[in-house]
């Protein structure tokens, strides 16, 4: 694993699934963490299992939730080197479809959790390193539905608009702050095990899908820790020459066709 001992990150959406996973392997990396976590109860017991970390239970689609974790950060570790935007959500139960059942309550929310949150912890974290003039580190997280759907079983249009978003949102930073040597990447999973993935899950039907859709180790759902490594990778110095970048950790997703 790729050494983070001289690395204070914040991550966004660190509670539980894929953050609370990398949060682990961050700590074990050497880095100190910074969590941003929904709520307080879920916040507590993160911090507890992960000892040496700090947080704040806050909303992330706040425009002042990632600035404010930042700054606690640098009072707490005393620097700043690296942000991970992990936090998202479905928006199925408030509208999010097929395009021609969207609701208005549906776009909102959906692009509230997946996209403006997103757009507001990396405004945050690019002020800070351009305030610091040290460069930095952001990963973010996207999704295969991006750029890779499934129609019959994952048609949430606005989510895949989200996702699509912030492939866009990333390159077009990273390119613009590159001289600055201010790196943003992103990593796209398909479809993994969290508490956001239980209706998939749990349907028999998707599995099914997802055995020729995902084939790579048997066939199954992504587990958290399949994603741990790239990003401690991203989030240390050994990635200084990767900027813009999308990766795909999906099994297999992404050039496969998957049968029904």
């Amino acid at each position: 694993m790729f050494a983070l001992s001289s690395k204070v990150i914040v991550l966004i959406g660190g509670t539980t699934g894929i953050g609370f996973s990398t949060a682990s392997a961050f700590v074990k990396a050497g880095a100190k963490v910074f969590i941003v976590g929904r709520n307080q109860q879920s916040l507590d017991r993160a911090l507890e299992q992960l000892q040496s970390a700090d947080g704040i239970a806050a909303d992330a689609a706040h425009p002042k939730t990632a600035a404010q974790a930042i700054e606690l950060a640098i009072h707490k570790f005393g620097d700043f080197n690296g942000l991970y935007h992990v936090a998202g959500a479905s928006g199925r139960k408030f509208g999010d479809g097929p395009a021609h059942e969207l609701t208005d309550e549906g776009i909102d929310v959906t692009l509230n959790l997946n996209l403006k949150s997103l757009i507001y912890s990396n405004r945050a974290a690019i002020q800070q390193f351009i305030q610091q003039n040290s460069g930095g580190t952001i990963l973010n997280m996207t999704s295969v539905l991006g750029f890779s759907p499934a129609p019959n079983y994952f048609a949430t249009h606005v989510y895949a608009t989200a996702k699509a978003g912030i492939i866009g949102f990333t390159k077009s930073a990273a390119a613009y702050y590159a001289a600055k040597n201010i790196r943003i990447n992103a990593i796209a999973p398909a479809l993994v095990e969290t508490p956001m993935a239980q209706r998939a899950a749990n349907d028999q039907e998707i599995l099914s899908y997802i055995k020729s859709k995902q084939p790579l180790d048997g066939g199954r759902i992504g587990k958290p820790e399949d994603l741990d490594a790239a990003a401690v990778w991203f989030m240390s110095d050994e990635s200084r020459f990767c900027t813009g970048q999308v990766l795909a950790i999906d099994g297999g997703w992404s050039v496969c066709e998957g049968q029904y």
